[in-house]
């Protein structure tokens, strides 16, 4: 199972806008009429639970979504970049990385079937020289470039999402037990660790059903990386009950049900919590029949009811499906009752955001202005044109930023800094 992948991601640059005057017969000085650049496209990730693997993503180096068009002439704008949809299973929780690969800050968690995120925005287009004009320039040959598209590097970690977990160490017979109760087939060996990545499987109960998860088994230490580690535990974390399957041969049963449940607690506190029911496994052989009564009467000690199975021979299965099924139907009745109980917070309906809002800031002999609009403003113009840095500054002064930085203490030649543009300021 791929249920890891590093990928790059980009939406699509914004088209250029046109520079562009009206050509008619018999018209004369038709004016500026270039149109808007097209936007770029969106990065949407989508869970879709007919999909169980991240297969897709491991070659491709990078995912990017259509640009947009140039604008044209008589104003038409350009045609929209297409958004690119990668889907994703359900259950796939999404991070941002550094350059190392290391997840820096959670996305999104992918849980539920349709649920979706738009991971990259694609780039704004340019306006056309139309947008420029004014009385006092009725003829302006500068048009904005397209925006740059947002660019991320994540990693797509996916966690099965199952009703109830198989938990035990290396050869316990966990895998053994899923092809008893469903119709998975992971493979069984008598050798730990014969189960390298999680399978899942259905659990028929009457007209009802339940998902398995068969996982990767556990040694001292997972919670730190040994073993399968992180593999196993990041499953795990996703199921509402946890069948622990005990291997009733060996020499000290009750130690590797101490060992799993430290490993799950050191992992995540919650998991350590999580409920439980322990099965006894492999009463088909005589040593797990010669010591049952006295670990059944140990694990009684500890307040916890154990159940004895076979996987092997179907034994006390049944029973075992049922128990886990009230189990499963107790849970569920109180995660509603606690959402039902839960005081409902009002919709709020948030101000629209001060899209003119920027702030001056003095950095050494230099003039930084910080604000989204502005921002985005510039990085659209060509400002080593002449022409464009002549719009650039009527626009800063229709926007109160010319007024702002002179009151900051500009003066004419001092350095001003807007996103990644710098310049000596010469109005």
């Amino acid at each position: 199972m791929i249920d890891q992948v590093p990928i790059a991601i980009a939406g699509g640059d914004g088209g250029n806008g046109a520079v562009s005057f009206h050509r008619e017969k018999f018209v004369q000085d038709g004016g500026p009429d270039g149109g808007r650049g097209g936007r770029g496209g969106h990065i949407i990730l989508l869970a879709n639970a007919r999909i169980n693997t991240l297969r897709r993503y491991r070659r491709a180096a990078l995912f990017r979504a259509d640009a947009g068009r140039p604008g044209g002439t008589n104003k038409r704008r350009g045609r929209d970049g297409a958004d690119l949809l990668l889907e994703v299973p359900a259950g796939t929780v999404i991070y941002a990385i550094d350059g190392q690969g290391e997840p820096t800050e959670q996305l999104a968690d992918l849980a539920q079937d349709g649920q979706g995120i738009m991971l990259a925005r694609g780039g704004r287009g340019g306006h056309g020289n139309t947008f420029f004009r004014s009385s006092t320039n009725r003829a302006p040959r500068v048009a904005q470039r397209g925006q740059p598209a947002q660019q991320r590097h994540v990693r797509l970690e996916l966690r099965l999402i199952a009703d109830v977990g198989l938990v035990g160490l290396p050869n316990a017979g966990k895998s053994t037990l899923l092809r008893q109760l469903s119709a998975a087939r992971p493979r069984v060996a008598n050798y730990p660790f014969t189960t390298l990545e999680p399978h899942l499987g259905v659990v028929q109960v009457g007209w009802e059903e339940f998902a398995v998860a068969d996982l990767p088994g556990l040694i001292e230490g997972a919670a730190e990386g040994a073993g399968l580690g992180h593999d196993f535990l990041r499953h795990v974390s996703r199921t509402r009950l946890l069948i622990h399957l005990l291997d009733a041969a060996t020499p000290d049963p009750l130690a590797d049900f101490d060992t799993i449940n430290a490993e799950l607690a050191a992992y995540d506190s919650s998991l350590g919590a999580r409920p439980q029911i322990v099965a006894l496994n492999k009463l088909d052989l005589p040593d797990a029949q010669a010591a049952l009564p006295d670990l059944l009467a140990q694990l009684q000690s500890r307040g916890i009811e154990a159940l004895s199975i076979s996987a092997a021979a179907g034994q006390g299965t049944d029973t075992l499906v049922e128990r886990a099924w009230q189990r499963l139907a107790e849970l569920r009745r109180e995660e509603v009752e606690r959402s039902e109980s839960r005081p409902r917070e009002p919709v709020l309906i948030k101000p629209r955001p001060n899209r003119r809002r920027f702030d001056v800031e003095r950095q050494g002999t230099a003039y930084r202005v910080v604000g989204g609009q502005v921002e985005t403003f510039i990085e659209m113009m060509d400002t080593d044109d002449e022409a464009a840095m002549e719009e650039v500054y009527r626009w800063l002064d229709r926007r109160g930023v010319t007024g702002a930085l002179k009151r900051a203490g500009m003066q004419e030649g001092d350095r001003v800094r807007i996103g990644a543009a710098e310049w000596a300021w010469e109005a």
